[in-house]
């Protein structure tokens, strides 16, 4: 007879038979394993920036790995992968091929109409009226998603006027990229609780853009066509014409996934560049002086957006945006992936055998110091520009350096396809907003904080703004 006292005497021992089970993986794979001589978990974050165009090349061998798995969804029962979560060369190739000139810099610059006085202007001067004083930066991702809703529907999704998340959109698309950091280190956890077929315990739902995303396709197949001049065309009708111009290639579902990949990937990132940005000019006033000087003294005082193509040939807002990028990056993580079969000879001699999970983290290669210099933890926008003392062909080769060590956006066939959308808004929202309004912290005291993840998210900017018209008046 099996009694009450046997059966948990069974219990102990099969609690104690797992246990040790795994403390005897734990141990073998900590001695066979090849990072071994390195501190950490069996993953190789490498600080080797001449690695960048051999990891992320485009000879499709350095897998991504399944860190991303959690990014994909599950459609009809099934889990369906997007262009960023797929690891399969071949199927990312397929989803990007057909849709990759819509988001050409050429391509994005037809659509810069919705980045104009529509956002920037009317919206800033509305909540700067009402919030001089104390001004939460956090809006700037109210202002990208707006800008996002723009570009893509021709229709802002109303957050800058509201003044704050009034569905709770934003926050949930947050959280589901803090989701996807932390189960990215364990990819089965996400089958537990977000894609079993029982129950979904996360991450945050946020199935409701994916039905305005639906809803804004739906309405627009069943508008009669209507012709439209080039600047007048958002993402969502160069995708239509996509699906009518390549039907085998581009369906609904593609159109979609491209849709989403728009409004969740790109409004958050875009935000924390101009935090970033902003937060370092506040911090460091001779920068702020310097770029104050630069952009008034020619000619730009806020009266209109100032265009992407000026703003992008100010030498000083171009290094003040790309020094902030480098210290801050909208990527804070390793960008992983498997080593090929060929192994992985490291510069100091040491070899990784195929199989093993690395990555280059954007965070860590922006620091260091063989590519920067000893004072990698400073801003210092003018290590960017050509020193007196420099001559051209040494500028050059400098900045020939730094530009290969620069994984603000990756590299090689995965690189981010929404770059040039970001890189619009971040200088026309730099320029014309430094142009339009004279911005200073609310309390020099108080620094803003950082949310580590996937995306390092800040909050606790508050700043003072004021019109520069208005000023002059007093």
């Amino acid at each position: 007879m099996i009694t009450q006292s046997s059966t948990t005497e069974l219990s102990y021992v099969g609690t104690a038979v797992v246990l040790f089970a795994v403390l005897l993986w734990w141990i073998i794979s900590t001695l066979t394993s090849p990072l071994r001589p390195y501190p950490g978990p069996l993953f190789a974050n490498l600080d080797y920036p001449e690695l960048i165009k051999i990891i992320y090349g485009t000879d499709h061998r350095w897998l991504k790995t399944q860190f991303y798995l959690n990014n994909s969804s599950i459609v009809d029962g099934k889990i369906k992968h997007n262009l960023f979560s797929t690891t399969s060369p071949a199927e990312h190739a397929q989803m990007k091929k057909p849709m990759a000139k819509y988001y050409s810099s050429s391509n994005v610059l037809t659509m810069e109409r919705a980045t104009k006085a529509l956002i920037w202007q009317n919206d800033w001067d509305y909540v700067c009226t009402f919030l001089a004083s104390k001004l939460d930066c956090s809006l700037t991702v109210s202002d990208t998603w707006d800008m996002i809703g723009s570009l893509t529907f021709s229709q802002p999704f109303g957050y800058m006027k509201k003044g704050h998340d009034f569905d709770g959109t934003i926050i949930a698309s947050a959280l589901s990229v803090d989701y996807f950091a932390q189960i990215g280190q364990m990819p089965f956890l996400d089958w537990l609780l977000n894609k079993n077929p029982m129950v979904r315990i996360g991450p945050p739902d946020i199935s409701h853009v994916t039905h305005f995303s639906i809803a804004q396709l739906q309405r627009r197949l069943e508008q009669q066509e209507k012709h439209k001049s080039s600047d007048e065309r958002d993402f969502l009708d160069h995708f239509i014409g996509g699906m009518k111009s390549n039907p085998d290639s581009v369906d609904a579902k593609l159109v979609l996934n491209f849709l989403l990949a728009n409004v969740l990937a790109g409004a958050d990132t875009t935000a924390i560049a101009l935090r970033a940005i902003f937060d370092f000019l506040l911090q460091n006033q001779h920068a702020m002086t310097k770029l104050k000087s630069e952009i008034l003294t020619l000619g730009f005082n806020g009266a209109e957006a100032v265009p992407y193509s000026r703003a992008r040939s100010l030498p000083y807002l171009d290094a003040v945006i790309r020094e902030s990028l480098r210290m801050h990056p909208s990527v804070a993580m390793p960008l992983e992936r498997y080593v090929p079969n060929t192994g992985l000879t490291l510069p100091d001699g040491s070899f990784i055998p195929p199989g093993v999970a690395v990555g280059l983290n954007p965070y860590i290669i922006g620091r260091n110091e063989v590519v920067w210099g000893e004072d990698t933890h400073r801003f210092r926008p003018d290590r960017w520009l050509k020193a007196e003392d420099e001559s051209e062909g040494e500028y050059q080769r400098r900045l020939r350096k730094m530009n290969g060590a620069d994984l603000t956006f990756g590299g090689g066939s995965r690189i981010c396809i929404g770059r040039h959308i970001a890189l619009i808004q971040i200088y026309k929202a730099v320029a014309t907003l430094v142009s339009r309004y004279d911005i200073q912290l609310a309390d020099q005291n108080v620094r803003m904080k950082i949310i580590s993840g996937w995306f390092p998210r800040q909050t606790g900017l508050f700043v003072r703004m004021r019109k520069r018209s208005e000023m002059e008046k007093l």
